[in-house]
């Protein structure tokens, strides 16, 4: 079986480099998908030309002696996408998509979803987190993840920055030095 090449996980490519405002009339919905289907879904709305934004994790394995490497869903079963409510029955009705989850908090699921964004786009090893752990808000106050807000949890590696994505309770996390962080103003 070939190995495909890799295709775009946001689109456009610039959605998440501006504000919420800059949506328009679009809207924020996420939509749980069936098992193993992020993919195909962003694939056809990619080529519908609709805002769409799944985070991929880089992963290796060793197979038959090879290192090979793929591009896995951060959240298993969640594509986010920016449509005008007329517009969103057409991810919907795929049959790929489960359900469609209204978004109320369109800011603050923008929010979460720029700091995962500027999270990947880093290139540190990010961990997904599958929920949350009681902890500190803490911001980091140096280095090119400046501005990011999330909670620290501890663990035996050392301390976890982790950033939440409320509305669906998970999270991605990267080991950073407590150097770096500060107690998060409320």
């Amino acid at each position: 079986m070939p190995i495909l090449a890799a295709e775009p996980s946001v689109y456009p490519e610039e959605l998440f480099r501006t504000d919420a405002t800059s949506l328009g009339e679009r809207h924020l919905y996420v939509l749980h998908t069936k098992s193993r289907q992020e993919k195909a879904l962003v694939r056809q709305l990619y080529a519908a030309g609709e805002a769409f934004y799944l985070p991929l994790l880089r992963k290796r394995a060793l197979i038959r002696g090879k290192v090979v490497s793929s591009l896995l869903p951060l959240f298993p079963g969640y594509v986010f996408v920016a449509v005008a409510p007329a517009d969103r029955a057409h991810a919907i009705f795929t049959r790929h998509v489960v359900r469609s989850l209204d978004v109320p908090d369109q800011q603050g699921l923008w929010d979460d979803l720029s700091q995962v964004r500027r999270l990947l786009d880093a290139g540190l090893p990010v961990t997904a987190e599958a929920g949350f752990a009681p902890g500190e808000a803490v911001e980091i106050r140096d280095g090119p993840l400046r501005g990011l807000r999330g909670v620290i949890q501890r663990s035996a590696s050392g301390q976890r920055f982790v950033v939440q994505v409320d509305f669906i309770q998970r999270g991605a996390s990267v080991l950073l030095d407590e150097a770096v962080l500060e107690k998060a103003d409320d």
